[in-house]
């Protein structure tokens, strides 16, 4: 099981990884602009730094609660402004943001299992503090009073 979670979190974290580069185009921040986004020249490449540093924290397991927490940062806004779907001016567009409005919503609730639970026992905070991660993943006792 200690692989899926592995395997789960760095799957989870390659599109903030590879998507961030974007963040640094010309025509990220035009597009960003024309959604209504307050400085786009500053706060789409923010928003690509914090979709790095989440996703790359997230990828290989340091501080991983805090990168998720980033990534929770990054998508939030971007959903609700980049992915508006409800002010889309044809069926076309409307299903495309829907989709990308739902996409994100999946990832956020990703990102906030991640920052609850962490990165597992295959990680850099579980090598960092081994005690730590692993109480954190074992069920308390009283939980498996009620479970049993």
């Amino acid at each position: 099981m200690k692989y899926a979670v592995l395997a789960g979190r760095q799957l989870f974290s390659m599109i903030f990884i590879i998507a961030s580069a974007g963040h640094f185009s010309p025509q990220t921040i035009e597009s960003a602009a024309r959604h209504g986004v307050p400085m786009p020249g500053l706060l789409v490449p923010a928003s690509g730094v914090i979709a790095l540093g989440g996703g790359l924290s997230v990828l290989f397991g340091f501080q991983t609660r805090l990168g998720a927490w980033l990534l929770v940062l990054f998508l939030i806004p971007i959903t609700l402004v980049m992915h508006n779907f409800w002010t889309a001016p044809d069926v076309t567009t409307f299903q495309i943001e829907r989709a990308m409005f739902m996409k994100n919503l999946t990832m956020l609730g990703g990102a906030l299992l991640i920052s609850y639970f962490g990165a597992g026992p295959l990680s850099l905070d579980a090598f960092i503090n081994p005690k730590k991660e692993l109480i954190e993943w074992l069920p308390s006792r009283r939980a498996r009073r009620e479970a049993s």
